[in-house]
């Protein structure tokens, strides 16, 4: 589902990320820790080409991603399509509803290339709503809605594009622990219904439970890659040994 190759990203004269090279087969949720600053958070955005890099090459649901695609490529957009995004913070339009928070991109952008007409639009929504837990908010505005609840709402407005893979960055970074599980407890669901999942995060217990693996990223090079089990509870690398020994 997810191949990168040799992928590298400068800011200036700091390289973000060195040569990093993976792949995600479908139905896998990975789970990427490390140092702050350690260019996970710019790996993933490389992924939906959010940001550009410098060389390498990206597969993801089927596109292939180069360097120096122009931002109004058709390809991107096809791309987007099939790839959804959870940012820490929810950007929310915070003048729409929650349903037509949802709704918005199906009906204007379309799945699939194909416009959704509103009434499919919005039935979609409901049951992602019931699926996120939050059935009884489709008329609610953002301001609202907790900041768990906004995020269940994003959440349930990247599911509405039927994408093949879904990112989210540090999706509950923002929450207090309440809100944490709530949110954390869809993105089990998700995992548990097959979705293909790559997810930033500081939650151990997320890496050991939900994960199927585990990329440590540091100084822009992923460290070590592997089972829950091996990676936290059995580090190899000398920077996952120190990252996980700061967490104890």
């Amino acid at each position: 589902m997810i191949n990168v190759q040799q992928l590298c990203k400068s800011h200036g004269e700091r390289k973000v990320l060195r040569n990093v090279t993976a792949s995600v087969t479908a139905g896998e949720t990975i789970a990427i820790v490390g140092p702050s600053g350690g260019g996970k958070s710019t790996l993933l955005r490389c992924l939906n080409y959010l940001e550009t890099f410098d060389s390498g090459e990206i597969t993801i649901a089927g596109f292939t991603l180069r360097a120096k695609l122009r931002s109004n490529d058709p390809l991107l957009r096809s791309m987007r399509q099939s790839v959804g995004m959870v940012f820490q913070q929810f950007n929310l339009f915070p003048h729409l509803s929650v349903l037509d928070n949802i709704t918005l991109a199906p009906r204007v952008v379309g799945v699939g290339n194909q416009a959704v007409p509103r009434a499919e639009a919005e039935a979609t929504a409901h049951k992602l709503l019931t699926q996120v837990g939050l059935a009884d908010r489709a008329s609610a505005y953002p301001h609202e809605l907790s900041g768990g609840q906004q995020q269940r709402v994003a959440i349930a407005r990247a599911l509405a594009k039927a994408p093949k893979v879904m990112l989210f960055d540090e999706p509950t970074s923002a929450l207090d622990p309440e809100m944490r599980d709530d949110v954390m407890h869809v993105i089990r669901d998700l995992a548990a219904g097959g979705m293909t999942m790559l997810v930033v995060t500081h939650e151990m217990q997320f890496a050991t439970d939900i994960a199927s693996r585990v990329w440590v990223i540091d100084q822009g090079t992923i460290a070590e890659d592997g089972p829950p089990a091996q990676v936290v509870k059995d580090p190899q690398s000398a920077v996952a040994r120190e990252f996980f020994a700061r967490l104890r």
